[in-house]
């Protein structure tokens, strides 16, 4: 199965993307499941398109790359950090130039230097799923203080968190891999 995780902020200096690398990392190490990060960072996505990009061969050659990872992700973790109550404008702009996704199964993750950790976010994204057809796993990781808990290189800090890490893996491939069962590697 192939794995996005899109890392949706636009912050040159991201917290967020930290949790982004470090899931893609436990991810590569425990299951065969092949993952890549989609970065809004990396790509110059317009406000919005007059038309949805519906294959790779129509994208503009700029958003090729990325349309190529968004046709083939069979699943996605959305990371983000949480903007005025909710999701990043980057993230949903960049969803809103492809089909819906539907049948594909969606982990949510938010991060932030506060207490909180992006709560109010999980419910924004929670409907932004359900407008996409996609299925949000129940199981989400919501980090406060990412700061403190990641470093720049994506590293874990606080061990205690691991736990929450593995749930929200745990959850998120079994929701995964029900939706796909052709595709069933196990998290080990």
């Amino acid at each position: 199965m192939k794995i996005s995780i899109v890392s949706g902020s636009p912050r040159k200096e991201s917290a967020t993307f930290r949790v982004a690398l470090f899931l893609k990392n436990v991810l590569e190490e425990k299951t065969s499941h092949e993952v890549d990060i989609i970065d809004v960072r990396d790509y110059n996505v317009p406000v919005l398109l007059q038309n949805v990009i519906t294959s790779v061969e129509n994208a503009p050659d700029d958003l090729k790359v990325l349309a190529e990872k968004m046709f083939s992700s069979n699943a996605f973790i959305l990371v983000t950090p949480e903007y005025n109550g909710s999701y990043t404008p980057a993230l949903k702009n960049l969803f809103d130039h492809f089909p819906k996704q539907t049948h594909k199964a969606f982990g949510i993750v938010t991060a932030s230097p506060g207490a909180m950790g992006g709560m109010r976010a999980t419910q924004q994204l929670q409907l932004l799923i359900n407008a996409l057809f996609g299925i949000a796993s129940p199981f989400m990781l919501v980090t406060p203080l990412v700061d403190k808990k990641f470093d720049e290189g994506g590293n874990l800090l606080e061990a205690a968190f691991q736990k929450a890490v593995d749930t929200f893996i745990h959850e998120f491939l079994w929701l995964a891999e029900s939706v796909r069962p052709e595709l069933q590697p196990v998290y080990n």
